[in-house]
This record gives C-alpha cells, sequence and structure tokens, in this order.
C-alpha cells in the first residue's frame, strides 16, 4: 500500500511563532505545505500552481466574473490558484487562444516554487509582509476540486472553474492594461487610482 505523505510545516519558522502557528493552520486545514520564515512561504506544485499577473488586470478579472480559486496579492501582483500542473499548461494554452508572447505579465509559477504565504482569516497576523487574501481559501471538504483545472475534450472539471476561460479573461486584461499604461506612459504593473478592490468573498 503507497503511503501518501503528510503536508509539512515551515521547518524553519521558530516554534511558537507566528509564522509556525500559520504554518500549522495551513497544513491542518488545507493541507498545504510551507516553508521559510519572515515571511513564510507556500510551496507551489504539490497543492495547487498559481498564476501571477498585474494587480490592475487581477482586479479587472475579478470584476468580469470569472469564476476563480482563491486570490491573492502580494505587493503590486496578484496570484490566481489554479490546479497542480496548471502552470506547464500556461505556454500551450496563451498559443491556442492566440496570445503568445503578448502577455509578457502573465506568468505562472508551478513545480519548485513558492509564493509568499498570507495570514488566513483568524489569525493574528505574522510576519508575513503586504501578502493578503482577496479570496481566501476554504478549508478542504469532499467533494471534488475547487481550483481552476484544464478539461480535455468531451470531459469535465468536476465542478471547479475552468482555467481555458480564466487564462484567456487573464490576458485580455494583461494586454488591455499593458497597452493603457503605454498610452499612459505607467509603467505596467502600477497600480492605478481605482482600480483595487476590497477583498472578496470566496466563489
Amino acid at each position: 500500500m503507497t503511503t501518501v505523505p503528510q503536508p509539512r510545516s515551515s521547518p524553519d519558522a521558530a516554534p511558537g511563532s507566528a509564522d509556525a502557528a500559520l504554518a500549522r493552520r495551513y497544513a491542518r486545514e488545507l493541507g498545504w505545505t510551507t516553508a521559510g520564515r519572515d515571511p513564510l512561504h507556500l510551496l507551489t506544485g504539490e497543492s495547487f500552481d498559481v498564476l501571477e499577473l498585474p494587480g490592475e488586470a487581477g482586479h479587472a478579472v475579478l470584476r468580469r466574473g470569472v469564476r476563480t480559486g482563491p486570490v491573492l496579492l502580494s505587493g503590486t501582483r496578484m496570484g490566481l490558484l489554479i490546479a497542480a500542473g496548471g502552470a506547464d499548461e500556461l505556454p500551450g494554452l496563451l498559443d491556442w487562444l492566440e496570445w503568445g508572447p503578448l502577455t509578457p505579465d502573465l506568468t505562472a509559477v508551478g513545480a519548485g516554487g513558492r509564493v509568499a504565504a498570507p495570514p488566513l482569516p483568524g489569525s493574528a497576523g505574522g510576519t508575513t509582509g503586504a501578502a493578503v487574501w482577496l479570496r481566501p481559501p476554504e478549508p478542504r471538504r469532499a467533494p471534488g476540486p475547487a481550483l481552476p483545472a484544464l478539461a480535455g475534450f468531451g470531459s469535465s472539471t468536476g465542478g471547479a472553474p475552468d482555467l481555458v476561460r480564466l487564462v484567456d479573461a487573464a490576458a485580455t486584461e494583461c494586454h488591455r492594461i499593458r497597452l493603457s499604461h503605454a498610452r499612459s506612459g505607467v509603467p505596467t504593473g502600477v497600480l492605478t487610482r481605482g482600480s483595487a478592490d476590497q477583498p472578496l468573498a470566496f466563489s
């Protein structure tokens, strides 16, 4: 019988620290692996991958009503959590959607990567810098996946948001904002007035 490894909380976080408490919550409530400290990081490629894009483009995607999984904001970059393995699909999806190299600001973090771990709702804070959840993850529960996934032809994602639609919306907003900033001389990735929303409920 194959033994499934348990999620690991960060061995670097000092016992009793806010980072250590947050790492334990991530492992216990979500089954997510963490590493490092000040800030604590979530390891990608195991439970999820992350689509990253400028925060302004990300807020525009959320306003469009596209179904997403959990969403985090770290500095000027937004992270959209997707099913593990989705990062490897991004280049092919962008080519298939005919975006190709037009959206250099849309990237993905997959196996071997990490992202800053925001405090979970109800946490006492911690040393996690500017990272916050806009759409926080829900405690793991059955049935089925809740992260955007790629469905093969004639198959279903089991109720999860569709990765193709999410990537297309993200690429569209990245390109639109890149063109807008080029016309106005604003550097790409800078949050402009009115671009940031209040944290949103998970959907």
